[in-house]
């Protein structure tokens, strides 16, 4: 958060009247966040406490300046950004880090929460999402970290391929940005890691941020529509470039519109979840010649989705060695969730 970026609620200049108590106490006023239930106390300039005491006016105070070290994250600079800027900022203009509400993972470091850019441990594995029910479902920086090892194939996928996939590129939106953190991010935290199978290395794509702003992002939403609160939508829209259903419209989880009846059957399933993914897998494999199928996927005992997955031995070698030397808390699935067919 910088002077030019949106503060977390809207600055209080100046206070006209105080309320006051039964004993004629003058009590500071409290601005909240937008979303969050904790709230900001108003604090009066030390400077002008003498005036602030005769006027009964106060003044929103940003958090003290500090100089970051080399783990804390900078936020963008005031100046607009261009394509591959690092976007570090003079310590003169960080007043805050561009914060997160996604939580730690259980067993590991925890936020701090102290004031200004020691808000939060950095580096960190977290979980989505940052308000409601708590899940298993890793950040997105966390993904691409560990993409950045495995691959973005998957487990299925790697039956059929000699070397893992990887992204060459990752291109950032005009946002709050550091080239230093999104590099350790996605990079640095698992550059140590050795000993993976033929075809798994360590990717380091190419980070890039672009001058062009999602025109749908948060920020953009927030300036056409001035009233009211912002709250992200249940519905998304999945779109791929294929011939056959290449549209997946889903409202909270389920197919758009269908009704309660059919809720829990097949009827109600998102193309893209994995037990409709795993169908489609098991298509392939049927489809494939039984003399040219993988050595991985001609055992007879394969029969669940655990089953396949395990099965694809170099990924889950590759996977245990990630696991052990960059992510040993990242959470684990139940598996008996994973044991359908």
């Amino acid at each position: 958060m910088t002077d030019s970026e949106s503060q977390p609620c809207p600055p209080v200049t100046s206070v006209s009247s105080c309320e006051e108590t039964d004993g004629g106490e003058k009590l500071k006023r409290k601005a909240e966040e937008p979303g969050e239930r904790g709230k900001f106390k108003l604090h009066r300039l030390e400077e002008k406490e003498t005036k602030e005491e005769e006027t009964g006016q106060f003044e929103f105070r940003t958090y003290p300046t500090e100089t970051p070290d080399e783990d804390v994250s900078v936020p963008a600079a005031v100046t607009e950004l261009r394509p591959g800027d690092s976007a570090d900022v003079s310590p003169s203009l960080v007043r805050d880090v561009h914060r997160t509400g996604a939580k730690c993972v259980p067993g590991g470091p925890v936020d701090p929460l102290h004031p200004g850019p020691r808000y939060h441990s950095t580096g960190v594995l977290r979980v989505k999402p940052g308000r409601g029910e708590p899940t298993l479902s890793l950040s997105c920086s966390d993904k691409l970290a560990r993409w950045g090892v495995l691959g973005f194939q998957g487990a299925l996928l790697s039956h059929y391929l000699e070397e893992a996939l990887y992204f060459s590129t990752v291109v950032v939106g005009k946002c709050p940005y550091s080239q230093k953190v999104m590099d350790r991010a996605l990079v640095t935290r698992c550059s140590h890691v050795s000993g993976l199978p033929d075809g798994f290395s360590v990717c380091s794509p190419l980070l890039l941020q672009s001058s062009l702003e999602f025109p749908f992002s948060q920020n953009q939403t927030e300036l056409q529509h001035r009233a009211g609160r912002i709250s992200p939508c249940g519905a998304a829209i999945s779109w791929c470039n294929v011939a056959d259903q290449p549209l997946d419209v889903t409202a909270n989880g389920y197919k758009h519109g269908v009704t309660k009846k059919v809720l829990g059957t097949p009827k109600a399933r998102s193309l893209l979840c994995k037990l409709e993914l795993f169908h489609s897998f098991l298509s392939l494999v049927g489809a494939t010649d039984p003399s040219a199928l993988p050595d991985s996927l001609r055992s007879g005992e394969l029969h669940t989705y655990w089953d396949y997955k395990q099965a694809s031995q170099s990924y889950q070698q590759a996977w245990q060695q990630l696991r052990q030397q960059a992510f040993p808390l990242w959470p684990r699935s139940d598996r008996n969730l994973l044991l359908f067919q």
